[in-house]
């Protein structure tokens, strides 16, 4: 289905394109999709439209099959700072989470409440994790959820396959890059 419009009050949101997550990963499609997710924040910028940049310091305290737990060693100075690419601006607004999704007690839902906001447009790394679980809550506030496909990327490209086939069509509008911007400009 395709993209059908973009809000007068949407918001971009990126999620964890941050200097500890992004260079680790090689793969040619998480990196085009940081090429994208900076190039539609400039066109969000442009356009007076909410920008609202996402990192992550922290992980749910249970344990997991992976192994992993919230008594991992710290992460090294600067794991949270967002990529240089992104060219943050005053106008950005900065949310740090500590869970998987950008709505878990970070104030985001009130942030958007503030300014009006009634559709979200996501982008981010990683598509399966960061990125789902934020349009799963986007879509559980009652935000028009739009999910930028060629923006995300995830480390396990199957995982990044079944989210954009299977679950993001269930939570909202998936769109390209060139849609979104496209559609950006055709109602501004």
């Amino acid at each position: 289905m395709p993209l059908t419009t973009i809000d007068p009050t949407a918001a971009l949101v990126v999620v964890d394109l941050q200097k500890g997550i992004v260079p680790a990963l090689t793969d040619a499609q998480v990196t085009a999709s940081v090429k994208q997710a900076t190039h539609l924040a400039t066109e969000f910028r442009r356009h007076g439209l909410p920008v609202i940049l996402v990192n992550v310091t922290g992980r749910a305290p249970g344990r997991t099959d992976t192994g992993r737990s919230a008594n991992s060693a710290a992460p090294p100075a600067g794991w949270a700072d967002l990529i240089d690419e992104l060219d943050v601006r005053p106008t950005d607004h900065l949310i740090t989470k500590r869970r998987r999704s950008a709505f878990h007690d970070t104030g985001l839902d009130t942030l958007l409440q503030d300014l009006g906001v009634t559709q979200v447009v996501l982008t981010g790394i990683a598509t399966s994790s960061g990125v789902e679980s934020t349009a799963r809550s986007a879509s559980d506030h009652g935000y028009h959820v739009v999910l930028v496909t060629d923006a995300m990327g995830d480390p396990d490209p199957e995982a990044h396959r079944h989210s954009v086939e299977r679950v993001f069509p269930k939570l909202g509008e998936t769109a390209t890059t060139a849609e979104v911007v496209d559609m950006v400009e055709a109602t501004r």
